[in-house]
């Protein structure tokens, strides 16, 4: 695979050119997995979830994946950035559409965990039961990921025709709606408008369509004010109470496509805010992608940790919690 390929870097000079100043605002000891004295619901390739009572608790791991593999090597403070920029978008989004957050407070979640209160400060919160709705909600406003392959196949994304001669990273005439589903294997399914209709009704199929676009626009143009380009993001919603509300993670770089407009050149992968360093260091080894996944190198992983955090630190203004 070539890595950055049509720019003449190889994968170092990629990754170690900056994106600007970086400051290192939190360094962590890494958290790969959570105890704690509440029933485990899941565990996922980052969240670890717990039942609450009438609530679930959220834990964001600083566990990393890549190519469906979950990675013995964690980075540190990506829990934090992960949660905490949730919550800066789910306040941003509240006038838009509701969403399942309840607090991040350990003061309010049952007693028994206040004496775990520094390991889940800023990397957990407290969120209401949803019925899921099983679709992944995707928006593209560029051409970037499964979406390029499928357009260099096709012609289009999920059914969408696109102008004929676009490059790997050039904007679309428009954000397109690109619903998916998960396969038995975990693997993000690309289907048209139409099989979600015939899945959860025309009515809800539209509504979470047009939610969805409605996100991505304003979430994209306050990343722009901010210099940064969202490509694309996914969500997932769910029912509260008879409500449809934004649920799981929101506009994060573990779910979306954050590029710095200063480095941004179609043409090629993007230069990015996400693991994407990890996975072109993965590209590189002989690893054949099956567990267990080599050890992630010192310099990868601090690389991966500046840029979740410059991301936050660009996308909300504010320091990270600590």
């Amino acid at each position: 695979m070539a890595i950055f390929s049509g720019r003449g870097q190889n994968f170092r000079e990629a990754f170690t050119r900056p994106f600007g100043i970086l400051k290192l605002m939190c360094q962590d000891d890494v958290l790969l997995e959570t105890k704690l004295s509440l029933p485990l619901v899941a565990r996922g390739k980052v969240r670890d979830i717990f039942d609450a009572g009438d609530h679930l608790l959220f834990v964001a791991s600083d566990r990393i994946s890549a190519f469906d593999c979950i990675l013995g090597t964690g980075i540190p403070c990506k829990g934090r950035v992960l949660t905490q920029m949730s919550l800066f978008w789910f306040d941003v989004l509240k006038g838009v559409i509701k969403n399942h957050f309840v607090s991040a407070d350990v003061k309010e979640y049952p007693k028994r965990l206040f004496r775990q209160k520094k390991m889940l400060e800023g990397r957990s919160m407290l969120v209401r039961k949803a019925e899921m709705v099983p679709v992944e909600c995707v928006a593209r406003g560029y051409l970037a990921g499964s979406g390029w392959k499928e357009y260099q196949a096709q012609g289009k994304i999920c059914g969408i025709p696109l102008p004929p001669g676009l490059k790997d990273g050039d904007k679309l005439p428009e954000p397109i709606f690109t619903p998916a589903t998960k396969s038995t294997s975990g693997h993000d399914m690309n289907v048209p408008f139409r099989y979600i209709a015939n899945l959860l009704g025309v009515d809800l199929a539209g509504q979470l369509r047009d939610l969805t676009l409605d996100i991505y626009n304003l979430a994209a143009a306050h990343a722009l004010d901010r210099g940064i380009i969202l490509a694309d993001s996914k969500f997932e919603f769910g029912f509260v109470d008879g409500d449809l509300v934004l649920a799981d993670e929101a506009l994060t770089p573990d779910s979306s496509r954050y590029w710095p407009v200063e480095a941004y050149s179609p043409g090629g992968p993007q230069m990015s805010f996400d693991k994407q360093y990890v996975r072109d260091y993965l590209e590189l080894t002989k690893w054949n992608k099956k567990p267990p996944a080599p050890a992630l190198p010192d310099d990868v992983v601090r690389k991966t940790s500046e840029k979740y955090q410059d991301a936050y630190r660009r996308i909300t203004g504010r320091e990270l919690a600590a």
